[in-house]
């Protein structure tokens, strides 16, 4: 499935569409361009029926699209870490395949009102929360670890290449033939990604969560993971600092377009097709801006520059003048996206990708779909340019805080899975329900290394966490200062077992063996089960009746 690696350094590693090499990525990616396109002419269709309506009601189609993410996300996450991805994505693109045919026959029929609009888009948009988690979890088993930051550019640009054909193509469309035929189209581009996922057979690679885990559990799984996840957690935060302000551009220029341009449904789509190819070529010469820049230069820069197009936008009366403003835009908006992307996608284990994913969607989209309707009504307000300016400020804030809050490197994280804890010595065989279980370890410390040995123990406490202990504890002995004992405690026996067996990482053994280097002796490990949860077991009978 995958395409052979290019040798480190080379022309081919190094080049923007590299992950294009491995066939079933290239396929997807074509068959998402389609699909791509087709959402966007559906949105120019839905918002310019609303055109004639408020400014708030306009910006809605974008709440209804991205509202369902904030509902329907890490549920979503959850269904496509503890089920077969490729079933998910298929369940996804049927569902909207059905959504889009009944929007195009009620546009057909002239039957479509606000309510019902708004209603479908949101329907389209609970398809597309279904398949979000989903689908990024699956980029990395079809491309090579280290070309995730490409494989993120490229579905940025398949994104914006279909803005730069979507809308406009929408908008003539829409213009010469009217709704009915957008919404068509959008319904058949679905078929294109579900021909191709029905011909992917995927590898058996994916890690599931713990067999019988329920779905709360799951879920709180996926929270606890990102709470004790630093850098996942700078991650959301750097995007929940760049969406509201850059949220402001999507909801308001199809007022722009009407508005302070003049333009038609044509030049509206015009517009966001301006955007789409600032982005496209953007891919092009964002590897050169990440070498020049760094990760943090990027934000900043990318941040910058759609607060001034939004400044720009705010200013002019001119069409061509407002194009050549959402060229830049367009880059600085692939900039920053595939690199917040990529630096999630970097961070996750197999085992909680699509969850941790999950949650990135649900800062994402519901950044949108908290923040369109405000800018709606501020538009109403204080008027199309001062909101357009409080937009760009939004921006300036967010870039002036990587200062205080840059995001981190991933150079020393690894999310490949270790299997380097023994099996525990049992003399009875626990249920996997059975718990919750004390973890116990002990640790004689080398003497003098007491306060550096601490020190270090704050990774493993987050790694313990991270992979499942619901409270964690280190304690000194107080009659022998050097014995250090470790004590946490895991809900079951089958979440403990599932530390053992996919859920640890190579950057989880780091901390571990970076803690015991200051050991004088090897570490002693026991397991203990809640004794009044269940009957207490005869050990002594167990073992005479195996003797």
């Amino acid at each position: 499935m995958k395409a052979a690696p290019p040798a480190p350094g080379s022309p081919a590693g190094d080049s923007p569409w590299a992950p294009l090499a491995a066939r079933v990525f290239r396929a997807l990616w074509i068959a998402q361009l389609v699909s791509n396109v087709g959402g966007w002419m559906q949105a120019v269709g839905a918002q310019w029926l609303l055109i004639g309506h408020d400014a708030a009601l306009v910006t809605l189609v974008q709440t209804a699209s991205s509202l369902p993410v904030v509902l329907l996300a890490l549920p979503s996450g959850v269904l496509a870490d503890r089920f077969n991805r490729r079933t998910v994505l298929l369940a996804a693109q049927f569902a909207m395949l059905a959504v889009s045919t009944v929007l195009a026959v009620l546009a057909f029929a002239d039957a479509l009102t606000p309510a019902v609009l708004l209603g479908l888009t949101f329907l389209l948009g609970c398809g597309t929360a279904l398949m979000g988690p989903a689908w990024q979890a699956v980029q990395p088993e079809l491309v090579e670890r280290r070309q995730l930051g490409q494989a993120a550019a490229l579905g940025a640009v398949n994104m914006n290449l279909a803005r730069a054909v979507g809308p406009a193509l929408g908008g003539a469309v829409v213009a010469a033939a009217g709704t009915g035929w957008v919404f068509a189209f959008n319904a058949a581009s679905y078929l294109g990604i579900a021909a191709v996922l029905l011909l992917w057979k995927p590898p058996a690679s994916q890690v599931p969560a713990v067999r019988g885990e329920k779905l709360l559990a799951a879920a709180h799984a996926a929270r606890r993971y990102v709470w004790n996840a630093p850098g996942v957690r700078r991650v959301l935060l750097r995007t929940a600092l760049f969406i509201p302000g850059g949220a402001a551009l999507w909801s308001l220029l199809p007022l722009v377009a009407s508005r302070s341009l003049g333009l038609g449904s044509g030049g509206y789509g015009l517009l966001l097709g301006v955007v789409g190819l600032g982005a496209v070529g953007g891919a092009f010469v964002l590897p050169a801006i990440r070498r020049a820049c760094g990760v943090n230069g990027t934000l900043a820069a990318g941040t910058v520059v759609f607060a001034g197009a939004l400044a720009v936008l705010a200013t002019v009366r001119i069409p061509w003048a407002a194009a050549v403003a959402l060229l830049p835009a367009g880059l600085a908006w692939i900039a920053v996206l595939s690199t917040l992307n990529a630096a999630v996608q970097a961070r996750l284990p197999g085992w909680v990708r699509a969850r941790g994913l999950a949650v990135y969607l649900l800062v994402f989209q519901g950044g949108q779909a908290l923040a369109a309707p405000l800018w709606g009504l501020l538009a109403e307000r204080l008027g199309l340019r001062a909101t357009l300016l409080l937009g760009g400020a939004l921006l300036l804030a967010g870039a002036a805080s990587l200062r205080r809050w840059p995001l981190r490197g991933t150079d020393g994280i690894d999310p490949t899975p270790s299997d380097h804890w023994p099996v525990p010595p049992l003399l009875f065989e626990p249920g996997p329900s059975d718990g919750p279980v004390l973890v116990s370890v002990s640790y004689r410390v080398a003497p003098g290394n007491g306060v550096a040995f601490t020190a270090r123990m704050d990774q493993v406490a987050r790694s313990r966490r991270r992979t499942g202990a619901l409270s964690w504890g280190l304690y000194q002995d107080g009659r022998e200062p050097d014995r250090f004992v470790e004590n946490y405690l895991v809900a079951s026996w089958a979440e403990h077992l599932a530390q053992h067996h996919g859920r640890l990482t190579n950057t989880d053994r780091r901390h571990e063996e970076h803690a015991r280097e200051l050991l004088a002796a090897p570490p002693e490990v026991t397991h203990a089960f809640d004794a009044t949860a269940g009957p207490v077991r005869d050990v002594k009978e167990q073992a005479d009746a195996g003797a």
